[in-house]
């Protein structure tokens, strides 16, 4: 049971209010699901959208679609939604000390007590064990790919300690499926597939800046760091500039895969709807954005996920034009 005032039955104080987890999941069940963020499914989609890009990406300049693919796809969303929460987990084994001096942290499953290190750490195992087994369906090249990752994925909650950019750790390892599924399609890392990987990684710049505006009193008194307490009052300058990078890299990305004798005009057209239509989401985000406001922040956070989602739908639609 959660200590923390006005937070009944353990649940976490920034979930999602009526998630499945708090109605629906076994008693037992629910201090791990907490751990893993299954409360809070933003996490999964962020992770798993850049994924998704990859693969249609990949798709469209090969123009190339078999049932492998549709497994590719469906790999990588249980593969987010596994990773996402061994990545939580270890995150907040790593931040037991921290998270229980922020409020918005306090009520997590760790500082709380409701899940002993020992547990969570088994947890970590049994999740990244699942994982590693779905990654073994992917070709070789993908399979090297996912395991080169784990290590920005245990490099990442050590970086507010050291570094004002732990966003950018973040961003690389949150964007990393790019790579891996736009590999798992084609059998090797191509130009265009770092192109979306850096578009992605300004995209986790944009948006976790807005996020890290939450926390910036109680990380200031605490002595950790974030683009959010680094940019301060020019944040708004910043996140233009992420905007940018984000549509610019994407638009790249899409011409140098597409650009070929084997596509067509209208599927570069309609693939190059995918970083316009999300950039254009990102303008309102900013518009909105109120980076005292927690509520305004976590709520514009959150809808990063109907951001991703739009440029994937493009790149679905440039698949099969």
């Amino acid at each position: 049971m959660s200590d923390t005032p006005g937070i009944p039955d353990g649940q976490v104080a920034d979930a999602v209010k009526g998630n499945w987890v708090d109605r629906l999941a076994p008693a037992p069940t629910r201090p791990y699901l907490r751990l893993s963020r299954a409360d809070r499914p933003i996490g999964t989609w962020l992770l798993l959208l850049p994924c998704w890009w990859g693969l249609l990406l990949a798709m469209a300049m090969t123009g190339r679609a078999t049932l492998y693919d549709l497994w590719i796809g469906v790999g990588c969303a249980l593969g987010a939604f596994l990773m996402r929460g061994a990545g939580c987990t270890w995150n907040d084994i790593t931040d037991r000390n921290i998270d229980g001096s922020v409020e918005r942290t306090r009520s997590r499953p760790i500082p709380s007590g409701q899940v002993s290190v020992r547990a969570a750490l088994i947890w970590l195992i049994a999740q990244s064990l699942i994982a590693f087994g779905i990654l073994l369906t992917f070709n070789t090249a993908a399979i090297l790919l996912g395991i080169g990752s784990l290590g920005l994925v245990a490099i990442y909650p050590f970086a507010k300690r050291f570094t004002w950019w732990p966003q950018v750790f973040l961003g690389l390892a949150f964007n990393w499926g790019a790579l891996l599924a736009f590999t798992a399609h084609t059998g090797a890392v191509m130009f265009p597939a770092l192109l979306l990987y850096l578009a992605g990684i300004a995209w986790t710049l944009f948006y976790d800046t807005i996020y890290a505006h939450q926390d910036k009193e109680d990380d200031a008194l605490i002595g950790v760091k974030s683009t959010a307490l680094l940019f301060g009052d020019r944040s708004h300058i910043w996140l233009r500039r992420f905007l940018v990078a984000t549509v610019t890299l994407m638009a790249l990305a899409i011409m140098a895969a597409l650009i070929n004798d084997r596509v067509s005009v209208l599927t570069l057209i309609v693939a190059l709807g995918a970083p316009w239509a999300m950039g254009w989401h990102m303008v309102w985000q900013l518009g909105q954005l109120k980076t005292d406001d927690t509520t305004i922040c976590l709520a514009l956070f959150r809808s990063n996920r109907d951001a991703g989602l739009l440029a994937a739908l493009f790149l679905a639609i440039a698949v099969v034009v």
